[in-house]
């Protein structure tokens, strides 16, 4: 493993506003350019009270005008959402705003409910043309040919990188065919990462954008002092998606130390085993996970998440995690 990255959802927390969850999101992004990240990746979500980063190539552009160094990019834009020609617009000029700096990875959900997927105006079976939408994609991306009648402009020719991002064979295969990296969301759907990770692996053909497999893991990361107080912190995004499950979503909790009142027992399993793929306690416990983690899948990069209700306690937590992910870096 080279690098480490971070994915950011952007969360608001209870008794905030989106204004101030935009705003910590680009002081977190300038701590981790100084901290030694190599990317900071965004996600587009729809109609969540507790998400900021809807209108994603837009705050992707705030955070690279406000970083220095680090690559910045979607993790990732939901392409059934999308006409191919419209994000490789966005990206495009995001890329010649920001020469060598946009990541554009890409996903197959909608992120979001049915009745505001039909709200984007996007067909429902969009996600059917997923492959022949990112080989639109690249194309956009690439040199222009001879004859052809629609073009990116901003994003002819600027060649901005792209992965596909999944949590279901389906992307791991699709990365393999087309030779491009992958990035698998371990971080709350780990059940087929194993299968998906030998699949990409053994299937890989190499292509112009890379000679051989370049697999990203996400992990759920908490650091603090001590054990319980990264268990105290984290149980605000456990909280978060207990009500997401239970159809309600909004702000990101405020931490509890007793949830076992708040969640009922088999959903608590269901989450316990959704976010299984973490990290989640002191320096040391958190060093010892993520080893094991990192030892047992290879991955070539790690991407960490978390979701802090504390703006504070969630910078001490990254700026640790940077600390022991260089160690865990060969």
């Amino acid at each position: 493993m080279k690098n480490f990255s971070l994915l950011d959802l952007s969360p608001v927390p209870e008794g905030h506003t989106t204004a101030e969850a935009l705003s910590n999101t680009v002081e977190l992004a300038q701590l981790v350019d100084a901290s030694g990240y190599h990317r900071f990746w965004l996600a587009e979500h729809h109609n969540m009270p507790g998400i900021a980063s809807a209108a994603t190539s837009v705050v992707i552009g705030h955070v690279a005008n406000a970083t220095k160094n680090i690559r910045v990019g979607a993790g990732g834009i939901m392409l059934p959402n999308h006409a191919p020609l419209m994000v490789a617009e966005q990206f495009g000029t995001l890329a010649t705003l920001f020469p060598d700096r946009i990541d554009l990875g890409l996903g197959r959900a909608p992120g979001t409910d049915m009745t505001t997927t039909r709200a984007l105006r996007r067909n429902t079976g969009a996600n059917d043309r997923f492959p022949q939408d990112v080989q639109e994609l690249l194309q956009y991306f690439g040199d222009a040919q001879d004859g052809q009648k629609v073009r990116a402009i901003p994003g002819e020719g600027t060649k901005v990188p792209i992965w596909i991002l999944g949590s279901s064979l389906y992307g791991a295969q699709l990365a393999a065919h087309f030779g491009l990296p992958y990035a698998f969301a371990s971080h709350f759907a780990p059940a087929m990462l194993e299968q998906a990770l030998q699949i990409y692996r053994e299937t890989f053909q190499p292509s112009e954008y890379l000679d051989k497999p370049h697999f990203m893991l996400a992990a759920g990361v908490c650091v603090a002092d001590t054990d319980e107080e990264a268990d105290y912190l984290r149980s605000s995004q456990k909280l978060a998606f207990a009500r997401l499950r239970s159809g309600n979503p909004g702000k990101l909790p405020k931490p509890s130390r007793d949830i076992d009142a708040q969640i009922p027992a088999e959903m608590k399993a269901q989450i316990e085993h959704a976010m299984s793929c973490s990290a989640v306690g002191s320096p040391e416990t958190v060093e010892a996970q993520l080893r094991q983690l990192i030892d047992r899948h290879k991955p070539d990069e790690i991407i960490v998440t978390g979701m802090i209700h504390d703006h504070q306690a969630r910078l001490h937590s990254f700026k640790n995690a940077a600390t022991i992910l260089k160690g865990l870096c060969e």
